[in-house]
């Protein structure tokens, strides 16, 4: 698996909102949906609002490869399961980017309800 390069990272890290289109079996791309993401060091990950039966979660889980878009990069990806010591930090991570939005919104995609339904986007080489 490839590196984020410092722009990429920089780029989609900082986005607002990433876009993200994971693949069919048959390698076209499924519509893109507009998620929250969030970079810790050098990695880039997100995670479903609404628990592991949301229909992009499920998708992007089950295909393992995706597309992502945010401030005008566009990277292939492959999703995985993340480490197990970084969910302090993804939460730490959310609350710095999106507190602004209120603990309805942010309460959605932090604490131990989510760790299960949080993806590492690595870019593919």
């Amino acid at each position: 698996m490839g590196t984020w390069g410092p722009e990429a990272l920089a780029r989609i890290g900082g986005a607002d909102e990433l876009e993200l289109a994971s693949y069919r079996p048959d390698g076209t791309l499924r519509p893109y949906v507009t998620i929250w993401g969030v970079r810790v060091g050098d990695d880039l990950y997100v995670r479903s609002a609404h628990g592991p039966e949301n229909g992009w979660f499920r998708r992007a889980r089950a295909s393992g490869r995706a597309r992502v878009r945010a401030g005008g990069v566009e990277e292939d990806v492959v999703l995985e399961a993340p480490p197990p010591d970084v969910h302090a930090d993804v939460d730490a991570a959310y609350h710095a980017k999106y507190d602004r939005y209120g603990p309805t919104y942010v309460g959605a995609v932090v604490g131990p309800q989510v760790v299960d339904v949080t993806l590492r986007l690595v870019p593919r080489d």
